[in-house]
């Protein structure tokens, strides 16, 4: 019976983590949930998983779900609520599946604790990959990729000698624009960016999918997993989802994971590593799909992939950059302050006026983080409002 915390539990990744717990009773249970406001599908969960301990955003949502919830099950809240469910003494293995760099420290505050780590959280590696992954090496953690792709990377070089690897081959599906072109995207709607064609996902992340910055920030958090420099990581349009991504050796062989796009797959595979359980999943049927598609992602075409590649090579605080920049686009694109293609003016033009850091310490980072939002948000895009 493996105990597990989930950061992050009334969203996409945790709801499907849940899911995958709740199809193996007999093989895990539920030592802590962490969410934000969505305290009704929260209580829903602690209900049915009947956790040690949840937390919630903040006091006054705290003080209300306490009312619904037995007294047996501590609720905090707050970042002290977070970090007690990440280092709960009772969880082995923690689901990292907050967004944004808010997951930075919980997961930080796991790996001290000596926690297995399941990774889901994009900006934990981009925003501060050398001091996460140092720290990991340090205590001797597993940091387990959940994202598709880097579970696919993860999967094919079991058994495989790192020293053999000739580059990873992350595959996109191009999200819900794919199809338009550069002058199409000028008149796109938020309902419309939030329809992806293929994974089930949540608001920023659907968003990031629609402008390739997901790929980009895929591209820095597989520099740090796989220890590759950013030459040897390549990018391919895949519009089908079918292949989650690829390694090519040195002698030119390519593997591949293939599968449906479940994310509880990759999501039971970090969980159960290195054994598999049968999961209640649709089987991939390759004869029914017949033909699978494959094309060039060009950085024209994909402005803020080209700024992740960037910034990666930049390295220091760029990425922090980078990613507060888009957190802050992206949330004003979901509100209609600005137009899609202006989320990648407004991080090009925050990136130009950082005067970077090459050795950030944590609190650097947090604080070019908070220059970068503010940056962005207070960033006036010609014709925009």
């Amino acid at each position: 019976m493996k105990r597990i915390s989930i950061l992050g539990s009334t969203g996409s990744i945790g709801t499907q983590a849940l899911d995958v717990v709740r199809q193996h009773p007999d093989r895990f249970c539920v030592a802590a949930l962490a969410a934000g406001r969505n305290i009704d599908l929260l209580v829903k969960q602690a209900m049915e998983f009947r956790p040690k301990l949840v937390s919630v955003e903040t006091k006054e949502l705290a003080e209300k779900i306490k009312l619904e919830l037995p007294s047996d099950i501590d609720v905090l809240y707050g970042e002290e609520g977070v970090t007690a469910a990440a280092v709960h003494p009772d969880a082995e293995f923690v689901v990292s599946a907050i967004v944004g760099i808010a997951g930075l420290v919980p997961t930080l505050k796991a790996i001290e604790a000596g926690k297995m780590i399941g990774l889901a959280n994009k900006e934990t590696l981009v925003t501060a990959g050398n001091i996460v992954m140092k720290k990991a090496k340090e205590k001797d953690v597993p940091v387990i990729p959940i994202d598709s792709e880097h579970s696919a990377i993860f999967q094919c070089l079991q058994g495989e000698y790192p020293r053999c690897i000739e580059r990873i081959i992350l595959t996109a599906s191009g999200g819900s624009f794919r199809d338009l072109t550069r002058e199409q995207l000028g008149k796109v709607t938020v309902g419309q960016a939030l329809q992806h064609p293929n994974w089930s996902m949540g608001a920023k992340v659907t968003i990031d999918s629609a402008t390739m910055m997901n790929k980009g920030l895929e591209v820095m958090e597989a520099h740090w997993l796989f220890n590759l420099p950013y030459e040897r990581i390549r990018t391919v349009l895949h519009k089908e989802s079918i292949i989650h991504s690829m390694v090519e050796f040195k002698d030119h062989a390519i593997m591949a994971q293939l599968g449906t796009p479940d994310m509880r797959i990759p999501i039971q595979y970090a969980l159960t590593y290195p054994e598999r359980l049968s999961i209640s999943s649709e089987p991939l049927d390759l004869v029914r799909i017949s033909t699978l598609h494959f094309a060039e992602l060009n950085f024209e075409r994909y402005p803020c992939l080209a700024l992740a590649y960037e910034a990666g090579r930049r390295g220091g605080t760029m990425p922090a950059v980078l990613n507060g920049a888009n957190e802050a686009a992206v949330a004003r694109f979901l509100r209609g302050e600005i137009s899609f293609l202006a989320i990648e003016d407004t991080i090009a033009e925050v990136m130009a006026k950082h005067d970077l850091i090459a050795e950030p310490a944590l609190e650097d980072i947090f604080e070019v983080d908070r220059w970068a939002r503010h940056a962005a948000f207070s960033h006036h895009v010609t014709g925009e409002g």
